[in-house]
């Protein structure tokens, strides 16, 4: 990334209104700054003899540094010719906006106007700095929160850091360089980048995880969390779940007047030898379920995290281990199924490869093979163990268990399709009416019972497994008592349940996908947990609020301790403290947060960044709170958000926060991909072959082949030499490996931020991928050219520009008018849309429309003899959400003397989007002979005369005697004719 630090010493007595017009560049004082669009000459100006606060552009006086100059010196052996001077426009008006605050948003806003408070993802500040697909959400919520600024509400629009985790770590680790000193210049770096794309953040409110006085309060949560590991909910039997105390009325719920009862719900586990700290996010596992619906998100996002929770209603059963004489044992195996009406068609168990119980029950015979098997389950990852595609694979651990139902003995394998971590790690197979079970089956020959049938067909039939539900077969037994035959899947359900109630052989369970968060890291770049163990007890002892935060401590070897033990261990000195209520002697705990920690409520922090007693105010929250749009990639669309939800609500249920759910409306943005990359194939002697003809013939190599060979035949690209030779055109994830990574320095230094920000946003809708296209960005730079070069005037003989702008006073026309609120129109319609996200396409995404609009309107100025000041205006205005830098210029150049920041954007006049003319349909005697376009508001007279000149329709009247003419003004004109010869016209 270039970056050029100018010192510029400059001459001009400060304003006398902060709020005035008034540049860094010219104020008493030395300026520095850094970013990727500055080098250029300093004291060249593109603006002419321009006068800014009574001081002229040429009277700047600049004292560069040596690295300056010899830039300076190559640019003027060397100049670049540029489309419009966007290397002045930006620098200039990035340094009049952080100078003069433009974008703070008061601590104390006037809270009778409406808020508005749209939020990035919180970013991770990699060293690899900014690629162009970042400023993609970020320029689509930069738009919205100008937008809103001119309509009159108060913005929150923040920018942070989510800065802890491992890659810092690991980098440091490579390099030996502190985790602290890369942090810090990679969020310099971000920093500089994002300030160079001119986004409207609140730099005043900038928070990183890394700070003490932001993870003190990550912290404090962490111990409100402890002190609740036991808190008494609302919880509804009926219902099986928590409700929260609106919800509860008289001691009823709300939805169907169950009754509720106070029950104690556990928050916290921590477990030995290695004390993992978890968080009992299934607690709250109902309410992160039953709340989706009330979100306005996208429908796909709402059902990843339904998937993600797995909420399911089934059954736990009880199946009783034999011995070798087919007794039982004084063992049950328990097992979770969400289809208790299939318990007759249960042949055989499975055990997860890590069940508790497995080393209980494996015969003697067999340990030796199911501990081989075990060993080598136990090095898969769950997804490669669940993986439907791979074959299934198992070990008999030599028992039996009685199946209740029917008094059966079924064997009881090994098997790693099934986890630990899910229901109870057990599961009754019943291979007739499951995928997995009856592939396991048919491979260790194992009884398949069919138990299930639709009403249509007969079970017996079946080849494959049916996991339908429909009639009950076979399934009844006098030993038990118990027969669901002829009962529909449901009701037997129901019947198998209230029976193994009954007779203690199971019971009603509702059971999740989700698991509890594992809450510690043993590594060293983290938030430290407020917690230290007695040394004569080992007892727990959380450190007092009053003594937070406890701040990460400075080593020198952050390395694994190849011990298990973390990195923090290593900090002798802080691991040993002493308890301060009790003066005994202890040792803090030495695992350290995950990095989703401070990433779980950063949005509170910016509504009140600078509070030092509390996490957030109260009033400033129940303000702020929700956030209105929050925009991000797909990647975040479960854990995030899900943490982030869980975080929230539990803070609401102790009163720090006002609302059930953290952000009211979400939108992921597409991938921008690299450059579409074309391939073509050859064969075994280097000629070309056509693509679909590589696989058959066996293509040797692959040759990537320039665009400027490349030309589009039908739906395919071929070579231009060889149109027969088709080839294969792809666009790939920006990576470093495929080398497509484009940096947006590199863009901002040839096109300018406005480019980019425009470009980014016309290449399609927001929420879809799009591949980027060089030859696209120049398109709309060539826009903003002609935009400058419409209300500047052409440059002068010398390159320069003209002061102020070609625009006159005069009144403008209803073409010009007109031209204008359609503008308007599609744009504020586009801003609507997307803010409210009324619909699952979410159309007001499609930022790309809004451009194109001013686009047809600039198209349509260009054919103005003359361009009123007040038509002007308003499209500057328009234009500003997209490309501020240069409407800042041009609002300046039109003669005002305060940004245009908090200017009213322009409203459609509904009169003016009407159409002018109307299509007035043409009789002649009752018969339709052709169609003319009138004024709205036309006479006779001339509707009668346009009708004559047309030459579809004068053909019936040339030498025709008009009787009369009837004539219904914007609905008909009909001319009735006689049978005498006359000239047209005569009455």
């Amino acid at each position: 990334m270039l970056h050029t630090h100018l010192h510029i010493q400059l001459l001009q007595p400060p304003p006398t209104n902060r709020h005035a017009l008034s540049f860094s560049a010219f104020s008493r004082r030395k300026f520095t700054t850094t970013t990727a669009a500055m080098a250029v000459p300093i004291g060249k100006s593109c603006f002419g003899k321009g006068v800014l606060n009574g001081v002229s552009r040429r009277s700047i006086k600049s004292s560069a540094t040596k690295e300056l100059s010899e830039v300076e010196e190559q640019d003027c052996k060397e100049p670049m010719k540029r489309a419009y001077p966007f290397h002045e426009i930006e620098p200039r008006w990035q340094r009049f906006w952080e100078e003069n605050r433009t974008f703070r948003t008061p601590d104390d806003v006037d809270t009778s106007k409406p808020k508005f408070y749209v939020l990035d993802m919180f970013p991770y500040p990699s060293g690899a700095g900014l690629h162009v697909g970042h400023p993609l959400g970020y320029t689509a919520t930069d738009i919205l929160a100008r937008v809103k600024r001119m309509q009159g509400f108060n913005v929150l629009h923040p920018m942070g850091w989510d800065a802890f985790g491992l890659p810092a770590e690991q980098y440091a680790i490579e390099t030996g360089t502190h985790p602290k000193v890369t942090t810090m210049r990679n969020i310099a770096r971000f920093r500089s980048q994002l300030k160079s794309l001119g986004f409207s953040y609140d730099w005043e409110r900038e928070i990183s995880t890394t700070e003490p006085e932001y993870y003190k309060w990550t912290q404090w949560i962490f111990l409100q969390l402890l002190k609740r590991a036991e808190v008494p909910v609302n919880w509804c039997p009926a219902l099986g779940t928590v409700l929260a105390n609106e919800e509860v009325v008289d001691g009823v719920s709300e939805r169907g007047g169950h009754p509720v009862i106070r029950k104690v719900l556990s928050l916290f586990i921590a477990e030995q030898p290695m004390r993992q700290w978890i968080l009992k996010i299934t607690a709250y596992a109902d309410r992160l379920l039953e709340d989706l619906d009330d979100l306005d998100w996208p429908e796909s996002v709402k059902e990843m995290q339904r998937n993600w929770i797995g909420r399911s209603e089934g059954a736990e059963l009880e199946f009783c281990v034999l011995n070798s004489d087919v007794h039982e044992r004084d063992i049950k195996i328990t097992v979770y199924t969400t289809r208790p009406d299939t318990i007759f068609g249960a042949t055989y168990l499975v055990l997860a490869p890590e069940h508790f119980l497995l080393s209980s029950i494996v015969t003697t015979v067999q340990s030796k093979y199911v501990e081989e098997y075990k060993e080598i389950a136990l090095r898969k990852s769950d997804l490669e163990r669940t993986e439907l595609q791979k074959e299934k694979t198992g070990v008999f651990t030599g028992s039996y268990a009685k199946n209740p139902a029917n008094g059966e003995a079924i064997p009881i394998w090994v098997a790693d399709y099934v986890l630990g971590s899910y229901g109870t790690g057990a599961i009754m197979a019943v291979p007739a009416h499951d995928t997995r079970d009856h592939e396991f089956a048919l491979k260790y020959d194992i009884p398949i019972c069919w138990v299930v049938t639709p009403n249509d067909i007969n079970g017996d039939d079946f080849e494959k497994a049916y996991p339908g539900e429909g009639l009950i077969i076979n399934s009844s037994s006098s030993t038990t008592s118990l027969d669901i035959n002829g009962l529909s899947s449901k009701v037997a359900a129901s019947k198998v349940i209230e029976w193994a109630e009954k007779t203690a052989h199971g019971k009603k369970k509702v059971n999740y996908k989700l698991r509890d968060w594992l809450f510690a890291r043993q590594r060293y770049w983290g938030e430290p947990i407020p917690v230290s163990f007695l040394d004569d007890s080992g007892e727990r002892v959380p450190l007092p609020e009053t003594e937070l935060p406890l701040t990460l401590p400075e080593l020198d070897d952050f390395t694994p301790t190849g011990t298990g033990e973390p990195p923090l261990s290593k900090a002798v000195s802080w691991v040993k403290t002493t308890d301060p209520l009790s003066g005994k002697p202890a040792r803090r705990e030495t695992s350290t947060m995950p990095q989703w920690a401070g990433s779980c409520w950063y949005y509170l922090r910016f509504m009140d960044p600078k509070n030092s007693e509390a996490l957030v105010d109260k009033k400033k929250e129940m303000y702020w709170s929700p956030v209105d749009v929050y925009v991000g990639g797909a990647e975040h669309a479960v854990l995030h958000l899900l943490y982030s939800r869980f975080w929230h609500k539990v803070l609401y249920d102790i009163g720090v926060v006002s609302t059930k759910e953290p952000f009211k409306c979400v939108i992921n943005q597409g991938i921008i991909l690299g450059e579409v990359q074309y391939m073509a194939f050859k064969d075994q002697d280097g000629n070309y072959i056509s693509a679909e003809a590589a696989a058959t013939l066996g293509a040797q190599a692959q040759e990537r082949i320039p665009e400027e060979k490349v030309t589009k035949s039908g739906e395919f690209f071929v070579l231009k030499e060889y149109p027969n030779i088709r080839l294969v055109a792809r666009a790939h994830k920006m990576s470093k490996s495929r080398g497509n990574v484009i940096n947006p320095d590199d863009v901002v230094l040839e096109y300018g931020a406005d480019s980019l920000r425009l470009y980014e946003m016309f290449m399609g809708p927001f929420r879809e991928s799009k591949a980027w296209n060089t030859s696209g960005i120049e398109g709309v730079h060539r826009f903003l050219a002609r935009t400058w070069r419409l209300i500047v005037g052409a440059p002068l003989p010398n390159g320069e520009y003209r002061d102020g702008t070609v625009v006159v006073d005069g009144e403008p026309t209803r073409d010009q008018l007109r031209s204008l609120h359609r503008c308007i129109n599609k744009l504020s319609f586009h801003h609507f849309i997307y803010s409210n996200m009324v619909t699952e396409e979410i159309d007001g995404t499609r930022f790309n429309t809004g451009i194109s609009a001013m686009m047809e309107f600039i198209n349509a100025a260009y054919k103005w003899d003359k361009h009123p000041r007040s038509i002007i205006e308003s499209f500057v205005l328009l234009l500003s959400p997209y490309a501020p830098h240069m409407s800042e210029e041009l609002w300046f150049r039109l003669g005002h003397k305060s940004s245009l920041a908090r200017e009213t954007f322009p409203e459609a006049d509904l009169a003016y989007l009407k159409d002018s003319t109307i299509v007035l349909p043409v009789q002649i005697n009752g018969k339709m002979r052709g169609t003319i376009e009138v004024e709205e508001g036309c006479t006779e007279e001339n509707a009668f005369n346009l009708a004559s000149s047309d030459e579809r329709i004068s053909k019936f009247l040339d030498g025709k005697t008009i009787k009369k003419r009837i004539y219904v003004p914007g609905k008909i004109l009909n001319v009735i004719l006689d049978n005498k010869t006359v000239k047209v016209g005569s009455q």
